[in-house]
């Protein structure tokens, strides 16, 4: 993961915000290891993330009002409880349904983190 920053630069200042979406998915991923899953399966969600935070930084990119908001919110509003972003044309159907899996259990750990209204 402490490479992943520099593989998503597109420009100066993306490895900042790199790491910063690095340390916004690392409990996620910590809390997969307590679950005694596979490594082949630890390994696709890792790298369904790693997709996830190229996906951001690209966003911002596109963007330039989602720079203005904290990286945290853009990573995590890019999920839904169906799944992530659309990647496609650059994945397949199949790998997008995999990669919607990853995203679903994100969403779901992240929702759960957060303290329940009322």
């Amino acid at each position: 993961m402490e490479t992943w920053p520099n593989s998503w630069e597109i420009e100066r200042g993306d490895v900042a915000v790199g790491q910063r979406i690095v340390a916004a998915l690392t409990p996620f991923l910590l809390d997969l290891l307590h679950h005694g899953l596979t490594d082949k399966t630890l390994a696709r969600h890792r790298d369904h993330l790693w997709m996830l935070g190229g996906e951001v930084i690209g966003r911002r990119h596109d963007d330039a009002d989602l720079c203005k908001r904290p990286v945290e919110d853009v990573l995590f509003d890019l999920l839904e409880e169906e799944g992530g972003p659309l990647i496609w044309p650059s994945i397949t159907e199949t790998k997008q349904k995999s990669f919607d899996a990853t995203c679903r259990k994100l969403y779901r750990f992240h929702v759960q983190g957060k303290p329940k209204p009322g």
